[in-house]
C-alpha cells in the first residue's frame, strides 16, 4: 500500500495541484504515468511533484516565478507542471522546434528563474545561459548532465519529501503558455488555476474520463491540447500514457498492446494513423473516445474513421485563449438525415457555460447564417496576454475574446469555421473563405491535403492559390482540379492556380503554417489557371 501524503491546507478554491494531492490521497495505487519503460501511480508521481516544488523553492523560487522547460514529451514534463500547479509557481513552457533565436526571444520575454531541459537540448541551453542571466537554476533532465547544471534526479533526491512551503491559489497564474505564432510572433497566454480546473472538469465530463482511464498523449505537451487533456484525466485519476513524440505505428500498437482507450490528435494525425497498412486487421476495440483538435477534419478522413472504429470521435474547437464549442461522439452521424451529416464539417455547438457570438468589423452582430469573426465568453478563458498590454486589449473587449476566427452558424446553433480573420482572400471585391476551397479540394480521389492562400493579382486584387498534396500514386492535372472545384463551389471562389507539393508545413500542433505557405508559393498571379 502506498503511503498517502501528509493531510494539508487545501487552498480556498481548486486548484490544478489540489487535483494531483486527492488523487495521491484517494487513488494512490492506481496508475498515473507510463512512458513504456516506466510507471508511476498516482502517490508516487506526487511525491516527485512535492520534490520538485521543494528543490525550485529553496533555490529561490518565488510565488508566481517563472519556470521555464525545454523538452520533447516525458513524464518529467508534467512533473514540472505539477511542481509549478503545487507551489504557485508560472510553468513557462519552451516550443523545442523554435530555431535558437526564437527560443531567446521566448525566454527573454518570460524572464525565468529556473530552466529545466532535457539533455537532448544541452547545446541550445548552454547558449541560451548566457543570454538569461535571471536564471539561478540550471537543471536538467537525463544523462549527461553538463559541468554548468544540476543533474534533475539528483535534485529531487535531495529536495524535502514534505513539499514546498508556498501553496498555489485559484487566482494565481499557473502556465504561461505561448501561442502558435499564426498571426505573428507568439504571445504568452495567461492561464490561471481557476478557468484551467474549469477546462479539467469540462474535458473529463464531455469524454466521460474514469479512473480505468488510459489516455495517449502523443501531441506536443508544451502546448495547451496535450495538457488542457492531461488536466482532464487529472480531475478523474486516469491513467496517461505518454509517448515522446507522434508516431501513427505507434499509436496502433498503444491501442493494442496498452489498450489505449483515449486518444487526443490533430485530424492530420488521425489522417497519417487511418493511412496505416493493415489497419483493418488491427484490434481497435479498446478506444472510445478519439479528440481532435487544432483544426475541423476533412470529411472523407471522419468518415473513415468512424467506420473503422466506429462513433468514437469528439471535436474539441478553441485557441490556447479559451475553450469555445465541442461535437460529441452522439453528434458524429455520418448516417443520418442530410441535417446530420452537415454537422460534420462544423465544430460543434458552445460548451455550457460559454457564450459565442459572431460580429462584423464594426463590431454588430451578424444576421442569422452569416460569417464573422468569432468572440466567446465564459468560464474557460485566459487572463490576458504577458506582458503586453495592447494585445490585451485588443483580444479581450469588454470581457468578450474575440478569436481572428471567422465562423458561422445554422440554425441549430452549430458553429463552422470558414477561415482565419487574416486568411480570407477578397477577390474582385467578393470575400473567399480559404476553408471552403480546401474543402472541395479534398473531396477529390486523389487529394490528400490542400491549403489555400491569397496571392497578389494585377486584375483581382487577390486571386486564390492552392497548396496540394496527392495521395501516393495518384496524379491529376491542375486544370482538372479546378474544373472539380467548379462543381461543388462557385466558379469565383475556385484556384486560380494550383501548386503540387510533397507535404505542408505544419506548426507543432497539427495545423497548416500559412506564413511559411506564403512564403514559399506567395508569388504573385498573372490570373491564369493552371500549375505553378
Amino acid at each position: 500500500m502506498h503511503e498517502p501524503p501528509p493531510l494539508r491546507r487545501i487552498s480556498t478554491g481548486l486548484t490544478l495541484g489540489d487535483l494531483l494531492e486527492r488523487n495521491a490521497r484517494f487513488a494512490g495505487d492506481g496508475l498515473a504515468y507510463d512512458d513504456g519503460a516506466r510507471q508511476l501511480t498516482h502517490a508516487a508521481f506526487f511525491a516527485r511533484v512535492q520534490r520538485l516544488a521543494a528543490a525550485l523553492e529553496q533555490r529561490g523560487c518565488a510565488h508566481q516565478d517563472r519556470v521555464a522547460m525545454l523538452s520533447m514529451n516525458s513524464i518529467e514534463y508534467f512533473e514540472f507542471y505539477g511542481a509549478c500547479e503545487l507551489a504557485g509557481f508560472m510553468a513557462a513552457t519552451v516550443n523545442y522546434r523554435l530555431a535558437l533565436p526564437e527560443m531567446h526571444t521566448v525566454l527573454l520575454s518570460a524572464a525565468p528563474t529556473a530552466f529545466l531541459f532535457e539533455a537532448a537540448y544541452a547545446e541550445q541551453a548552454a547558449a541560451l545561459r548566457a543570454q538569461l542571466p535571471g536564471v539561478r537554476s540550471w537543471i536538467c533532465i537525463g544523462a549527461p548532465a553538463p559541468a554548468w547544471a544540476e543533474d534533475y534526479e539528483a535534485v529531487l533526491a535531495a529536495a524535502a519529501p514534505q513539499g514546498p512551503q508556498g501553496r498555489a491559489g485559484e487566482d494565481d497564474i499557473c502556465h504561461l503558455i505561448f501561442t502558435s505564432g499564426t498571426t505573428g510572433q507568439p504571445k504568452g497566454c495567461l492561464l490561471a488555476h481557476r478557468e484551467s480546473a474549469n477546462k479539467a472538469q469540462m474535458h473529463a465530463a464531455e469524454m466521460g474520463l474514469t479512473p480505468d482511464d488510459r489516455v495517449l498523449l502523443v501531441m506536443p505537451f508544451f502546448h495547451i491540447g496535450a495538457k488542457g487533456i492531461q488536466s482532464g484525466a487529472s480531475w478523474r485519476g486516469a491513467a496517461v500514457l505518454v509517448h515522446r513524440s507522434f508516431e501513427p505505428a505507434r499509436v496502433l500498437d498503444a491501442i493494442e498492446r496498452d489498450k489505449a482507450t483515449v486518444l487526443h490528435l490533430a485530424p492530420t494525425m488521425v489522417q497519417s494513423v487511418l493511412e496505416q497498412p493493415g489497419i483493418e486487421r488491427r484490434d481497435l476495440s479498446s478506444v472510445r473516445v478519439v479528440c481532435y483538435s487544432a483544426a475541423p477534419m476533412p470529411i472523407n478522413v471522419l468518415r473513415k474513421g468512424l467506420a473503422l472504429m466506429g462513433p468514437v470521435f469528439h471535436q474539441s474547437y478553441g485557441q490556447t485563449e479559451g475553450a469555445v464549442t465541442l461535437l460529441l461522439r452522439t453528434q458524429h452521424r455520418p448516417d443520418g438525415s442530410q441535417r446530420e451529416r452537415r454537422r460534420l464539417e462544423s465544430v460543434g455547438q458552445p460548451m455550457i457555460g460559454t457564450e459565442v457570438r459572431l460580429l462584423d468589423d464594426a463590431g454588430r452582430e451578424v444576421a442569422p447564417g452569416e460569417a464573422g469573426e468569432i468572440v466567446y465568453r465564459g468560464g474557460v478563458m485566459f487572463r490576458g496576454y504577458w506582458n503586453d498590454v495592447a494585445a490585451t486589449q485588443q483580444a479581450l473587449r469588454d470581457g468578450w475574446v474575440h478569436s481572428g476566427d471567422i465562423g458561422r452558424f445554422d440554425d441549430d446553433g452549430f458553429l463552422y469555421l470558414v477561415d482565419r480573420k487574416k486568411d480570407m482572400v477578397i477577390s474582385g471585391g467578393e470575400n473567399i473563405y480559404s476553408r471552403e476551397v480546401e474543402q472541395a479540394l479534398v473531396q477529390h480521389p486523389a487529394v490528400r491535403e490542400a491549403a489555400v492562400i491569397g496571392v497578389p493579382d494585377r486584375r483581382w486584387g487577390e486571386a486564390v492559390r492552392a497548396v496540394v498534396v496527392l495521395h501516393a500514386g495518384a496524379a491529376v492535372a491542375a486544370e482538372a482540379l479546378i474544373a472539380h472545384c467548379r462543381t461543388l463551389i462557385a466558379s469565383y471562389k475556385k484556384p486560380r492556380s494550383i501548386v503540387f507539393t510533397a507535404e505542408l508545413p505544419k506548426l507543432h500542433n497539427g495545423k497548416i503554417d500559412k506564413n511559411r505557405l506564403r512564403a514559399r508559393h506567395g508569388a504573385p498571379s498573372d490570373t491564369e489557371e493552371g500549375t505553378t
